[in-house]
C-alpha cells in the first residue's frame, strides 16, 4: 500500500504545534538566512559508506562553534507508526513527480512501513506498507530483543542510479497466522512503488547436516531468523546477513546475495552448515567492504571446528564466533578469517564477537614504509581486534594471531559500531566512556588519547562523525537512557562536550526514552535520531533570539 501526500497536504503532528505555523516559520527562517544549503551529500547506506566509517566529511553547517545549546537543538519530532530501529537515510535534491524536488529522509518502522519524508518539514511524501494482504507484523518470537512487534529492523540501502528515480531496498518480516515471511522489497525512491517484480520471498538451502537440516541440507526457516545487520549494496548485488531471535534454536549463520536489478537470489553461504548458531547480530551494523569487494563480519557464538584443513580452515566448514572475510566476486565464500585461541570457550560462555560491528580502515603505512590493509572489530570480551586483511591470522590453539589484540582499553563489552576520522578510531563500549584511539604507523594506540566524561549504559553507543574534510570534526553519540540523550563532542578532544540534549531549560530538546542500537544520521546541517515512535530532528536555530520551546522545521 502506498500513500502519497503533497507538501501542502497532510503534515504529521509535531508535538501538537499546528501545521499552519509552517508557513510562518519558513518566512522567519528565510528572513534570518537560516535556510537549507545547496544540495548536499547523501547518506544512502548504514554508517555513511561501505567501509562503515560513519563519517560525513561534507558537513559545512554544523561546526564546533555553532553546535551549542543557544544555537542548536531539537527542531522537530516526526511521528511515525512504529519503532525506528534502523538508521534513517537521506537523499538530497530528489525530483519527485507532482511533488517537486525535496531533500528526503527515509525511515522504516517495526510496523512494516517505509516512509519518505521531507527532511525539513516532516511532511509525508509517501508511505508504503510492506505487509501482504491479510498479514500482520511478526510477534516477538519469544525474544525480548525487538519488541513489541517485528517488522523492518535492519537499515535499508539506497541506489540512486537504478530504476527511474533510484531504489531503496528493504527486508521486512511479517506473518499470516502461523506462517511467517521474510521478503526483499525494491521501492521507487520517488513514489514508493514496488519495482523489479518485487517483493521477493526469501528462501534458501545449503549443503550440510547442521541445525534445522533436512535431507542433507540446512534450510532457511523465516520464522527463526531476523535481519538485524544492515543491507549492503556491492557490485550490483544486495548482501543480507541473518541472525536469530535471541539464541532460540535451531538456527545457523546465513549470508545471501540478491541481484539488485531482478531480485533473483545469486548466491547463498552458510558459515555453520554442519553445526549450529553463528548468527550475525553486529549491533545492526552492515558488513564492511574493502576496495577489492570482500566483506567483513563478526558472527556470534556457534560451532567452530578446531580440526583444521591443510589451509588452516575449519574441517567441517563451521566458523562460529569468528572475524570473517567473505569473497563476493562470484559465489559467496569464506576467503580468510581470524578466531581467538579460546573461541570454543568463548562460545560456551556467550562472550562472542558477534555483538559488535566491523570497520575497514583506509590504507595505512607502518614504520617500515609498508602499506597495511587493516580492519577492526570488537565484541563481548572487550578486546579490540585489528586484523591484516591480507592475512587475518586464522586460528591457533595457544595464542591469537591477529595483527593487534588490545585488551583492557575499552572498559566494557562492545554491542556497538566504531567510527573513523582523521587517523582515529572511536569506540563506545557498554558501561564505559566514548573513547578515541589514535593510529600511528598503522597501529592503534593501546590506550585512548581522549575520552568523554559521560559513560554510556547498554548497549554503549555507536558514534557518527561530521566534518568539513579534516576540519570541524564533531562526534555524535546517542545515550540509551530515559530520556535519551544526543551528545556532540569535539572530535579532537572528547573531554570537550559541545552540546547535549539535556542542557536546555525545560526539557526543550528531549525526545523520549532511549532506543537500542540507534545510529545518528548527520546530513545537510541536521541530525536525525530514530526513536521508539518516529525520528527526532536536530539543527541550528536562528540564534539566541529565536523563540523558545519546541520548533517546527522550516
Amino acid at each position: 500500500m502506498v500513500q502519497r501526500l503533497h507538501r501542502s497536504g497532510t503534515v504529521p503532528k509535531l508535538n501538537k504545534i499546528a501545521a499552519s505555523f509552517i508557513g510562518a516559520t519558513l518566512a522567519f527562517m528565510v528572513a534570518t538566512r537560516i535556510v537549507k544549503s545547496a544540495p548536499g551529500v547523501d547518506v544512502i547506506t548504514y554508517h555513511n559508506d561501505n567501509a562503515r566509517t560513519g563519517q560525513n566529511l561534507s558537513e559545512t553547517i554544523l561546526t564546533p562553534a555553532s553546535v551549542i545549546s543557544s544555537m542548536f537543538g531539537k527542531r522537530g519530532l516526526f511521528s511515525l507508526d512504529g519503532k525506528v530501529d534502523a538508521q534513517p537515510l537521506f537523499v538530497s535534491a530528489l525530483s519527485m513527480p507532482a511533488l517537486g524536488t525535496h531533500d528526503v529522509l527515509y525511515a522504516v518502522t517495526e510496523h512494516d512501513s517505509v516512509y519518505a519524508l521531507d527532511s525539513v518539514t516532516g511532511a509525508v511524501l509517501w508511505r508504503t506498507s510492506t505487509l501482504g494482504a491479510g498479514e500482520t507484523t511478526s510477534d516477538t518470537r519469544g525474544c525480548s530483543q525487538v519488541t513489541p512487534e517485528i517488522g523492518i529492523t535492519s537499515t535499508p540501502v539506497i541506489d540512486r542510479s537504478r530504476g527511474t528515480s533510484g531504489v531503496i531496498y528493504v527486508v521486512a518480516m511479517s506473518r499470516a497466522g502461523s506462517t511467517y515471511f521474510q521478503r526483499l522489497h525494491a521501492l521507487d525512491l520517488a513514489t514508493g512503488a514496488e519495482l523489479f517484480g518485487g517483493p521477493k520471498t526469501i528462501q534458501a538451502s545449503f549443503p550440510g547436516n547442521g541445525a534445522g537440516s533436512s535431507g542433507g541440507s540446512v534450510v532457511f526457516d523465516p520464522k527463526q531468523y531476523e535481519e538485524r545487520a544492515a543491507l549492503t549494496m556491492l557490485n550490483g548485488r544486495i548482501i543480507l546477513a541473518w541472525t536469530s531471535h535471541c539464541d532460540i534454536d535451531p538456527y545457523t549463520g546465513w549470508i545471501m546475495a540478491y541481484d539488485a536489478n531482478t531480485l533473483a537470489q545469486s548466491s547463498v553461504l552458510n558459515i555453520t552448515p554442519n553445526g549450529s548458531r553463528g548468527g550475525f547480530w553486529m549491533a545492526g551494523a552492515g558488513p564492511a567492504v574493502d576496495p577489492q569487494g570482500n566483506i567483513y563480519l563478526l558472527d556470534g557464538n556457534g560451532t567452530f571446528d578446531t580440526a583444521l584443513t591443510g589451509a588452516g580452515f575449519p574441517s567441517q566448514g563451521n566458523f562460529g564466533n569468528a572475524f570473517l572475510k567473505i569473497a563476493t566476486s562470484s559465489s559467496l565464500a569464506v576467503a580468510d578469517y581470524f578466531a581467538t585461541f579460546d573461541t570454543v570457550a568463548a562460545t560456551n560462555a556467550d562472550t562472542d564477537l558477534g555483538s559488535g560491528g566491523t570497520l575497514v580502515l583506509p590504507d595505512l603505512v607502518d614504520g617500515t614504509g609498508q602499506t597495511r590493509h587493516l580492519a577492526v572489530g570488537a565484541g563481548k570480551d572487550g578486546h579490540i581486534y585489528v586484523v591484516n586483511r591480507d592475512a587475518m591470522g586464522k586460528w591457533n590453539a595457544s595464542s591469537n594471531q591477529s595483527y593487534q589484540d588490545i585488551s583492557g582499553a575499552l572498559g566494557g563489552s562492545v554491542f556497538s559500531m566504531p567510527a573513523y576520522f582523521n587517523n582515529t578510531v572511536y569506540y563506545g563500549a557498554v558501561g564505559s566512556t566514548l573513547k578515541a584511539f589514535a593510529i600511528t604507523n598503522a597501529r592503534l594506540a593501546t590506550s585512548p588519547s581522549s575520552a568523554s566524561a559521560r559513560s554510556f549504559a547498554y548497549p554503549g553507543t555507536t558514534p557518527g562523525i561530521s566534518g568539513a574534510g579534516s576540519t570541524n570534526g564533531i562526534v555524535w553519540a546517542v545515550e540509551n537512557s530515559n530520556p535519551a540523550v544526543l551528545h556532540a563532542y569535539d572530535a579532537r578532544d572528547l573531554t570537550r562536550e559541545l552540546y547535549n540534549s539535556n542542557q536546555a531549560a525545560g526539557g526543550r530538546d528531549q525526545f523520549g526514552a532511549g532506543n537500542k542500537f540507534i545510529t545518528p544520521t548527520i546530513a545537510n546541517g541536521q541530525v536525525f535520531v530514530g526513536t521508539a515512535s518516529g525520528v527526532a530532528v536536530f539543527g541550528i536555530f536562528a540564534g539566541p533570539s529565536a523563540p523558545t520551546g519546541l520548533r517546527i522545521l522550516p
